[in-house]
């Protein structure tokens, strides 16, 4: 299986194992070593009190491609920390994508950087996550 090939079954088989990602319609798009494309189409329930994207779920698709990424060479990998900064709302029925890149890993440590676009190519949102590599496997 090449690089590219793992990754991908990395992302699906995190994907099938969650309640989250497969109730909000996300899908994969692309997924690599280190990298990971995702998107999901806003919904009603997916809305603040403004009508616009709730930073939860900006936050969550956003975090759901950065564990893609960091997982994406079957070493088990979760969350040391994260931040996001929101820059547009997000707009009910709009397609939006979260592609997250790997910045740098060493050792059991590794820096993502998570890019959330809207259809039109605006940015909505930047995130950056910490990840720590624990025992075990993905797949």
């Amino acid at each position: 299986m090449t690089p590219k090939e793992l990754a991908h079954h990395v992302a699906a088989t995190l994907l099938s194992r969650e309640g989250t990602g497969p109730a909000w319609g996300i899908e994969i798009e692309a997924a690599d070593e280190g990298y990971a494309r995702i998107a999901m189409v806003l919904r009603d329930s997916m809305l603040n009190g403004h009508g616009i994207a709730h930073g939860g779920m900006l936050f969550a698709l956003a975090d759901t491609a950065f564990a893609y990424a960091c997982n994406s060479r079957n070493v088990s990998t979760v969350a040391q920390s994260a931040t996001i900064v929101f820059l547009d709302p997000g707009k009910k029925g709009e397609r939006i994508v979260a592609e997250a890149r790997e910045s740098s890993l060493r050792g059991r440590s590794g820096v993502y950087a998570v890019k959330v676009f809207g259809e039109d190519g605006r940015t909505i949102a930047e995130f950056q996550g910490l990840s720590r590599a624990i025992s075990g496997t993905v797949v």
